[in-house]
């Protein structure tokens, strides 16, 4: 049985840790700690970024945020590499400096390492269907996969992985084709 630490961390803590270019986030109270992302995971970021611009300027349903915080509760509070929020939500949820609510679709480029993909695959995505976010990519640049889940109840259930070849294609994303061989690096 494992320990529960007590108090629980709250988002006022993380005002407090140090600006050293440490990724730190707050999950169940629990304070997670990562590295920045590498040149690797930022040129998939980069690739993304440019196909979702394509995207958005033909179809302006919504504001694609990179790395910005999401403040769900005063004891969850991450940093997902990239958001989409629709137009519908944008005034309830984007207040301040970081969202305050369930963006849309939340996508993951996963780092190296097991503890990486665990946080990523189990730990984050417990905590995105918990509040509601309807979509959640985690991409596996290594495997040149993306894992493609969507919310059903209150769960982010597995519908595809989509690989290399093969298209990504959502119902949050009308029209929306993007070939995964488009944002992974060679």
């Amino acid at each position: 049985m494992a320990a529960k630490i007590e108090p629980l961390l709250t988002i006022e803590d993380l005002d407090v840790c140090p600006d050293d270019g440490n990724r730190y986030e707050l999950i169940g109270g629990e304070l997670f700690v990562a590295r920045a992302p590498g040149i690797p995971h930022q040129r998939v970021l980069h690739n993304l970024l440019f196909e979702f611009a394509l995207y958005l300027r033909q179809n302006p349903i919504g504001t694609l945020l990179p790395g910005v915080g999401a403040i769900f509760s005063q004891h969850d509070a991450v940093i997902p590499d990239l958001v989409l929020v629709l137009v519908d939500q944008w005034d309830s949820i984007a207040t301040g400096s970081a969202l305050t609510g369930a963006p849309a679709l939340a996508i993951e480029i996963l780092s190296p390492g097991s503890e990486n993909r665990r946080r990523d695959l189990s730990v984050k995505r417990q905590l995105y269907a918990k509040y509601g976010v309807q979509e959640y990519w985690v991409i596996d640049a290594e495997k040149r996969v993306v894992e493609v889940f969507r919310l059903v109840a209150s769960t982010l259930e597995k519908v595809e992985t989509v690989a290399d070849e093969q298209f990504i294609t959502s119902p949050l994303l009308p029209g929306l084709q993007l070939r995964v061989s488009a944002i992974l690096i060679n």
